[in-house]
């Protein structure tokens, strides 16, 4: 799987994106498949993801301009605020392969990734991790390029 893509623009970085998810369907699965507990799946997974991509495309089109981002996907920076703090995280939602957590990316099949993606702007959400649950509010979403995500 090669990930590699020269800058684009955000609508043509999302009908790669499409078409890199229809490539390489089944692989992806698989990897959601074993990397996911099974009380944490979600039937259909990969096409729910892909139609959500799709509905912002469509938006993309329908506007003369771009349309912001209101929902986190892969190849997104998710500024996260911790509730009741004012601490904020950044993640940049990637691919497996891309993940480095030590500069703030992570795969979106990592359990905070899986978490946060199909968030939406402004929505309050609990995020499990191995010390217990954190309470945050998607405060803002942008595109993110850095090759594929």
């Amino acid at each position: 799987m090669n990930h590699s893509l020269p800058a684009l623009t955000e609508k043509e970085y999302f009908i790669k994106h499409l078409t890199f998810i229809d490539e390489n369907y089944q692989d992806l699965n698989s990897l959601y498949l074993s990397s996911t507990p099974l009380k944490e799946r979600k039937r259909d997974f990969l096409s729910i993801y892909v139609s959500e991509v799709e509905q912002y495309i469509a938006l993309c089109n329908q506007a003369t301009a771009i349309q912001p981002l209101r929902k986190v996907f892969i190849g997104t920076k998710v500024t996260v605020i911790f509730d009741g703090e004012d601490d904020r995280e950044d993640y940049h939602i990637c691919l497996p392969e891309q993940s480095d957590p030590d500069n703030g990316r992570i795969s979106f099949l990592s359990p905070v990734g899986r978490q946060l993606l199909l968030k939406n702007l402004g929505e309050q959400t609990s995020l499990i991790i191995p010390s217990g649950q954190l309470d945050v509010v998607i405060e803002n979403i942008s595109y993110w390029d850095k090759g594929t995500g």
